[in-house]
């Protein structure tokens, strides 16, 4: 079977690759092709710009990065209601920025991209850090907050915790967690996270565009290249399956799931000899 050309992949590459749209513009994009077909992009870019003036107009002339910070949780958290979506976690809606600014709550990467860029509308220049599991942001080197909880100050002790948690002790902190990441991980990140919530509700065509749209950007990753594979099975595309497991074993011939693709190839071999 020949796989078919997804325009919305390319017009989503296209748009994702384009250095005249920001990553605002790339995430409400993101939610349009996935969710939303008539979404106004400009009605949301609008409305953060209306928010960012707000909260322009009421700093003062001081650039204390420490103050801006404190300025900025209380007219984000306390004034204008945003917090951590804790009770709904795992609803895809919270990937989507468009309904992260109407509900005022998401995940640490919804957050953060909301919290950064109301931040550059005082000056300060704030950056997205891939934490493991729990995405914070930067300033500079001195500052790591966490707009999932109100825009908390994270010292080394904090950040540990949060591994812990999620990794049930089994990963020890290291500075480069709190390397930035650039606009395409960002949207690499927005894409797997809604590609597990579409994975485990069965929603398979939906998974597998979120896989499509990541491969688009890192062609050459493991996780996606298998997850292709085991959708397009579950999608019954059995060529197309085979190509992309087998192409995982190429790039990753000591993973973990090794014994699992392998036996997902005979099957689907099996199948094709019936």
């Amino acid at each position: 079977m020949q796989e078919k050309f997804d325009p919305f992949v390319a017009e989503w590459l296209a748009f994702v690759t384009n250095p005249n749209f920001n990553l605002v513009e790339k995430c409400l994009k993101f939610a349009q092709i996935l969710e939303y077909p008539d979404l106004d992009i400009e009605q949301y870019i609008q409305k953060i710009n209306q928010m960012g003036r707000v909260l322009k107009d009421i700093i003062s002339d001081v650039k204390n990065p420490t103050y801006l910070v404190s300025i900025l949780n209380e007219f984000l958290f306390n004034k204008m209601g945003f917090f951590g979506d804790v009770d709904d976690y795992y609803n895809p809606k919270n990937n989507f920025l468009n309904e992260v600014i109407d509900k005022k709550s998401g995940l640490p990467i919804t957050m953060s991209i909301v919290y950064v860029e109301i931040g550059k509308f005082i000056n300060l220049d704030l950056k997205i850090v891939g934490f493991p599991s729990h995405v914070l942001v930067k300033h500079e080197e001195d500052l790591v907050l966490d707009p999932f909880n109100d825009g908390r100050l994270l010292d080394i002790d904090d950040l540990q915790e949060i591994l812990d948690r999620n990794f049930d002790g089994q990963l020890e902190f290291e500075s480069e967690f709190l390397n930035e990441i650039k606009s395409e991980q960002v949207l690499v990140r927005l894409a797997r996270n809604l590609k597990n919530s579409y994975f485990q509700s069965y929603a398979n065509e939906k998974a597998l565009k979120c896989v499509n749209m990541t491969l688009a950007i890192e062609p050459e990753s493991p996780e996606d290249v298998r997850d292709k594979g085991i959708l397009e099975e579950k999608l019954l595309n059995h060529s197309i399956a085979l190509k992309y497991l087998n192409q995982y074993l190429e790039i990753n011939p000591n993973g973990e799931d090794v014994d699992f693709v392998l036996e997902l190839i005979r099957e689907i071999k099996a199948k094709f000899n019936q």
